[in-house]
């Protein structure tokens, strides 16, 4: 799509291309981030860009876990959290952990596909389990896919690229199935981005066995800083032995620590966040429209992207329909779940508005 891009705006000029491929976030950080950053540079503390213990400064994991406390209502502490990079360094890390050659890892399809390269990277084995109508988890599809060689499930919710919100319910079933060894790793970059007022359940404090892979990226808009942290949750057993082998993973994978100046940084400002509603209203603009064109494209409950059917089959012919009328999106089958598209918030809203009707013409082709 990236190639595909560059060619199209060559061709026919950058105003003539809709690009909605990729989760990169087309909106600033928030006041509050950017005032943060000047403050922590302009303060240059002695040391303060050298090396840090492997976790990260003991003062910025200390502070985000009482937060973290707060949030979920379980005793988390410093020794809990590893600040890594971003939510992929988190899960990396994890995984460098927990995994044997030939272990498995369950993903909920459709999933992100770079679950799948992290869980090889450790020569792990992928395990796609379906979800239902809804893209919300099946709980007997996950009980029949365990074996004894399955060590982790991974959860993204929101969700990329449906943006479905695991329920409440479908959590506290889940967790009756997962046993010692088995590990949740809740991937929630997009969390703070929920729409129409939903509260997201707190997967930490429903799960018994969890870890959690949090990013800023998204929430701040800050894709390239790569900073996050991964917490362990004090309800496991065996959460010491697990932070030592993450904090170690942390350095041996290349990492060696998170990015000690945006450590400082969003412990300052740990809660700030983009403006959703602009996300919200781009969501409601595409998903009304085309909805009104014929397309199945309900509306996500979080994350920035909208996940319709694709009106043939043949996802990619209908991506290359799209095409055409110089729309880059990226095709369902790409998350395993072909018959769909994803599209990508992140796009500015006057491009939604002139991409219209290049997606009418296309659907009107096609039937």
């Amino acid at each position: 799509m990236f190639e595909i891009g560059i060619q199209l705006r060559k061709e026919r000029g950058p105003e003539n291309v809709f690009d909605y491929s990729l989760g990169n976030p087309e909106v600033e950080p928030p006041e509050a981030v950017t005032a943060a950053l000047r403050r922590v540079a302009s303060q240059n503390v002695p040391h303060s860009h050298g090396y840090m213990p492997n976790a990260g400064y003991p003062e910025v994991r200390a502070s985000l876990a009482h937060g973290l406390a707060a949030r979920t209502g379980l005793p988390f502490t410093a020794d809990n959290l590893i600040m890594t990079s971003g939510a992929a360094g988190a899960i990396n890390t994890v995984l460098k952990s927990i995994l044997d050659p030939g272990d498995e890892v369950i993903v909920l399809n459709p999933y992100f596909p770079e679950y799948r390269f992290y869980i090889e990277n450790h020569a792990g084995r992928v395990v796609p389990v379906e979800t239902d109508d809804s893209f919300q988890p099946d709980i007997g599809r996950i009980a029949r896919a365990i074996t004894p060689r399955t060590r982790a499930i991974i959860l993204n919710s929101p969700n990329n690229p449906t943006g479905a919100l695991y329920s409440a319910e479908v959590l506290r079933e889940l967790n009756t199935i997962l046993r010692e060894p088995i590990l949740a790793i809740s991937d929630e970059p997009y969390r703070p981005l929920v729409y129409d007022g939903t509260a997201p359940p707190e997967i930490l404090r429903i799960l018994d066995r969890a870890v959690l892979a949090w990013s800023w990226s998204k929430a701040m808009a800050i894709a390239g800083e790569r900073i996050g942290y991964l917490a362990i949750s004090p309800r496991l057993s065996e959460a010491a032995a697990l932070a030592n082998a993450c904090t170690f993973a942390n350095r041996i994978l290349g990492y060696i620590n998170a990015s000690a100046i945006w450590q400082r940084v969003v412990a300052e400002v740990p809660d700030a966040t983009v403006d959703v509603n602009l996300y919200q209203a781009k969501r409601d603009l595409l998903c009304d429209a085309l909805m009104a064109m014929g397309y199945d494209a309900p509306r996500p409950q979080g994350s920035f992207y909208v996940f319709p059917r694709t009106p043939i089959a043949d996802d990619l012919a209908f991506i290359r329909e799209l095409q055409t009328e110089g729309i880059l999106a990226v095709p369902g089958a790409g998350f395993g779940r072909s018959g769909y598209m994803r599209l990508s918030l992140t796009i500015s809203r006057p491009e939604i508005e002139r991409s219209l009707p290049g997606f009418e013409r296309a659907i009107r082709r096609v039937r």
